[in-house]
């Protein structure tokens, strides 16, 4: 059985936090179950994870939260600030890049 959080994955939580923020508001438990479908069920955060993702986010100033109510219930909603769009396009340019470099190391070596 594959690792919920594998050491690698650093980085990973908000990375995906903001792309999915990015596109639409969403809330907290929300989030969690979005990152896994669009992951292909790859990738698996518990709200242990995402929720202190979203408040550091928040506090560095790359998320506004609002709450909304909803069906009776009260609940915080994240959305992407200009500076939280900033990150993103670095944090994408960063993930792009490691991402080349590990394809690159496990591909098969070419006959020289």
């Amino acid at each position: 059985m594959p690792q919920t959080n594998p050491p690698f994955m650093s980085g990973v939580p908000e990375l995906l936090v903001l792309q999915l923020l990015s596109r639409q508001e969403m809330y907290g438990y929300e989030l969690v179950k979005q990152i896994h479908l669009v992951t292909g069920e790859v990738i698996k955060l518990g709200e242990g994870v995402v929720y202190p993702a979203l408040h550091g986010l928040e506090k560095s100033g790359a998320l506004k939260a609002r709450r909304r109510k909803v069906n009776g219930r009260t609940r915080v909603y994240y959305g992407v600030t200009r500076k939280g769009e900033q990150r993103l396009e670095a944090l994408t340019s960063d993930w792009r890049r490691i991402n080349g470099g590990v394809k690159s190391a496990l591909a098969e070596p070419s006959s020289a």
